[in-house]
């Protein structure tokens, strides 16, 4: 029974990262990069996005929920995987052990930027150009946020090669080969997109 459960949590772990959370993060980074073409491009598409009709609703059903048991099913799972790097160092044992780390960095990450943006328009502050002008004006934490996106483009990215595997998606060794490399292709196109954006503000 326990075994059922932990590969039901597991399966829905793995959904989760990818739909509703991994689109959410498309969709942000797409927002974000709107930044390239100045301050009143940047506020026109958050603009439209805060004004979306039931926000609240969507973002607590569709983003916050679905990213809370993710990001706390996967603090479990990171720290009760069993890596063999050192003994077996296989592309994929370290891309096994890079999905741990960059999840925890990640969710670092994502609490921070809630609290410095989300948290902060609860209590009033307008989420805008120039909030984020003013947070990576500083460059600690703009290379903070530097690697927090890279941290979790790569998450998303590796994970989806997971998922692939996982649903079945990709069963074959030359199918899951083809889905690395494509896999690649959307770090790669993603972390170029939320660079852009985070130079942008600066």
């Amino acid at each position: 029974m326990a075994g059922n459960r932990e590969f039901v949590y597991r399966r829905l772990h793995s959904l989760l990262g990818v739909i509703p959370v991994g689109l959410f993060l498309i969709q942000h980074l797409t927002v974000n990069h709107f930044a390239t073409g100045g301050e009143e491009s940047f506020n026109n598409a958050a603009h439209f996005m805060e004004s979306l009709p039931f926000r609240i609703f969507l973002e607590v059903f569709l983003i916050y929920l679905p990213l809370l048991f993710h990001a706390i099913y996967g603090l479990y799972i990171a720290f009760t995987a069993n890596n063999n790097v050192s003994r077996f160092g296989y592309f994929r044992n370290w891309m096994f052990m890079l999905q741990r780390v960059s999840g925890v960095i990640t969710l670092i990450f994502v609490a921070w930027h809630v609290w410095e943006t989300r948290v902060a328009a609860a209590f009033g502050a307008q989420v805008n150009y120039e909030m984020m002008e003013n947070i990576l004006a500083n460059p600690l934490m703009f290379w903070f946020y530097v690697a927090g996106v890279i941290s979790t483009v790569f998450h998303f990215a590796n994970g989806l090669w997971s998922f692939f595997v996982s649903w079945g998606i990709t069963v074959s060794p030359r199918s899951q080969r083809i889905s690395t490399y494509v896999t690649l292709g959307v770090f790669i196109a993603l972390s170029i997109i939320g660079i852009r954006a985070l130079t942008a503000f600066v």
